[in-house]
Formats: C-alpha cells, structure tokens, sequence
C-alpha cells in the first residue's frame, strides 16, 4: 500500500502531539524551541539523504506515494520532522518526571565518540561509506555537546532516552526494512544487523536525535536567561 510510510510518520507523532496540550507539561508551549531545532538540524540529515539515495539506500515505491522532494519521497522528508519531534517530547516528559543529575564518571563516553572520527575516515576510505559517515556524525554530535556546554552526554536521564530511542527504533526502523520500505546497499556498511536493521542505522539515529535535543536545550536555555 502506498500510504505505509506516511501512515508511519502519523503512528510516530500523533501521540506526542495529542499530548503537547497535557495541561501540566505543555510541551506546546516549548514548540518555539523544537521546531527551530527540528528543522536546523533536519537540513544537512536531508542534504545527506538525498546525495546518497539511489547509492546507500533506495525506496519501495510500492509503499511510497509518488511526490517527491530533492529526490527524496515526501514521507522521508517527514521522518526527519516527525522522529525528533516525538524524541524531544519524549526527552522533556523524562525531565519534568524524573530527577536528572551529572554523572562525571561518563566524560570517557566524549573521548569514545571523538574516536570514531579517524575510524570513520579509515571506514570511508575502504569504502564503507555509511559507516564512515555515521561515525564521523557521532563525533560531530559529541563535539557540540561539549563545546555548546550542554552536556547531555553526562546526564543520568540521557541514557534512559536512548534506551527508549533505541526501542523505537528496533521497533520503526525494524518495520521499515522488514517490509521493506528502504533497501540497503550492503556494500557501504559493515554488514552488522540487529534483526533486519542495519547497525548503521541505530548511530545515524541517535545523531538526529541529539542534535535535536541538544539544540532545543540550548534555545530554551537563551531565552531563561
């Protein structure tokens, strides 16, 4: 059916927008901050996208509709609107419920992201392009967390986001190569996979997501004062 990948963008973000408008969160109140986040970010994951579809990966046209935007189905474009919006929900009903603190003892998780930019040009280079690439966002990730005094990376609720990131994603990402809506060229990745998801797919993920995540602390954090 053609509708499958957008009907999977409206099961991503339909609970999280029904429940912006919870009377005690109002995370609606805190789109100001999300959407700039969202779409910043979404540009380059986008520019990315559309440079390696048709080489990476390619779309079932059986489960895509037929517009399309740079080259990319439109219901792509809209993952990259719609998976962050529900991660920053799901990140700012973590901090408004549970209690957060700094964990120095991860400042090591910084220095193992760094190293994934020379691997990642190592990878690149011997034609593993995806990995290289994902890799090399990781530590790109990691690097603006610091240098943006964010910190995300040393807090305790961080790790429980990208366990519910990551069950997301066995759970979306799983749908879409299991159908398959995306198709792989496996010649740009290690060959990993958990269930039917490339292992690429998993750092691609967490990427979008906190650089989302750390983008919207940072604007909230401006306009706080």
């Amino acid at each position: 059916m053609k509708f499958e990948y957008l009907i999977l963008n409206v099961l991503i973000i339909a609970g999280p927008l029904a429940l912006s408008f919870e009377k005690k969160m109002r995370f609606v109140a805190k789109w100001r901050f999300a959407i700039p986040a969202i779409l910043i970010v979404a540009t380059p994951f986008l520019v990315w996208d559309a440079i390696v579809t048709g080489k990476h990966w390619w779309f079932n046209e059986n489960y895509t509709l037929d517009f399309r935007v740079i080259g990319l189905p439109i219901e792509e474009c809209l993952f990259f609107i719609t998976v962050p919006f529900a991660g920053i929900f799901i990140w700012e009903s973590l901090r408004f419920n549970c209690s957060n603190r700094i964990i120095d003892g991860m400042r090591f998780v910084y220095y193992l992201l760094y190293s994934g930019l020379p691997l990642g040009v190592l990878l690149f280079i011997q034609g593993k392009h995806y990995t290289g690439l994902m890799l090399f966002s990781l530590a790109i990730t990691a690097l603006y967390d610091h240098l943006s005094k964010t910190r995300l990376l040393l807090q305790k609720l961080l790790y429980v986001y990208l366990t519910i990131a990551g069950a997301l994603i066995l759970f979306f990402n799983g749908y879409l190569t299991a159908r398959p809506v995306v198709m792989y060229d496996y010649r740009y990745q290690l060959g990993f996979k958990i269930g039917t998801i490339p292992i690429e797919d998993f750092g691609y993920g967490f990427s979008l997501l906190l650089l989302a995540t750390i983008l919207y602390e940072k604007f909230k954090a401006a306009a706080n004062g």
